[in-house]
């Protein structure tokens, strides 16, 4: 399942191995979605944010046409470069990513070390009866504001204002979701092998999620032996967005802790 990715890690030094590493993962919106995240959990560790490849412009390897796979390439690239203990944080898809990590490395014994906790920040990716993934590839702008934020007047941006540049990207950022998540953005075995995690996990959720809702969080949580789960008011599918201070209440003391 390894596979080689595009991106330039940095090579773990002397530097970066004084304080814990964390990987920040972002969702189908990009980088910038994440970018306060990382900013904020610079401010204590060493923090990689790589953009996933196939987005904003990016080389997608033909070989790598799943998240287990992007999952499987990250892993590797880890280890590639040295980095051990990881604190893989990630948003959405993002969190997705971040949960098939952590199981392919509970599993995998060159991998046993590659991470040491984990952090989904309304994590898709797991199906959960009753509480369905809502279907993003059917939604428009406005639609997709809706659902996604607390506040949908600052999660709207009109299509119109988009340059043509900037839409070719946005929909080759689509493009490559849909190849790698699927219509449905979810895994059907994914829930059945949360048990295989050991780390510690904090999952963080914003109350207002209409993407995945809370209540699909708390079982993602469940499934996890000593997971925790936080909720985030205020807040939809971006917490760290539309409530950061509240997300950096949840996220610090986990931190600070592992």
């Amino acid at each position: 399942m390894n596979a080689s990715l595009p991106i330039d890690f940095p090579v773990a030094s002397t530097a970066h191995l004084r304080s814990r590493t964390a990987l920040v993962l972002h969702g189908g919106g990009g980088p910038g979605t994440v970018a306060p995240l990382a900013g904020h959990v610079a401010l204590h560790r060493h923090v990689l944010t790589p953009t996933h490849p196939g987005w904003d412009g990016t080389d997608r390897p033909d070989n790598i046409t799943s998240i287990a796979q992007l999952a499987a390439g990250y892993l590797a690239l880890l280890r590639e470069r040295g980095y051990t203990d990881v604190v893989v944080i990630g948003s959405s898809i993002g969190g997705w990513i971040a949960l098939e990590m952590a199981v392919q490395a509970a599993r995998a014994e060159q991998y046993r070390t590659s991470i040491g906790a984990v952090v989904v920040i309304d994590g898709v990716g797991a199906i959960v009866d009753g509480e369905p993934v809502a279907d993003f590839f059917a939604l428009d702008a406005r639609e997709l504001a809706d659902a996604a934020w607390r506040d949908p007047h600052r999660g709207y941006i009109d299509p119109g204002t988009f340059t043509d540049e900037q839409r070719a990207m946005q929909l080759a950022n689509r493009n490559t979701m849909e190849t790698l998540a699927g219509r449905n953005m979810s895994d059907p075995t994914l829930m059945a092998r949360l048990d295989a995690i050991t780390v510690p996990t904090l999952v963080v959720w914003g109350e207002s999620d209409r993407i995945v809702t809370p209540a699909y969080g708390r079982a993602i949580a469940d499934a996890i032996s000593g997971a925790q789960f936080v909720e985030i008011a205020h807040a939809g599918h971006l917490p760290h967005l539309e409530a950061p201070d509240a997300t950096w209440t949840a996220i610090d003391p986990f931190l600070a802790d592992i």
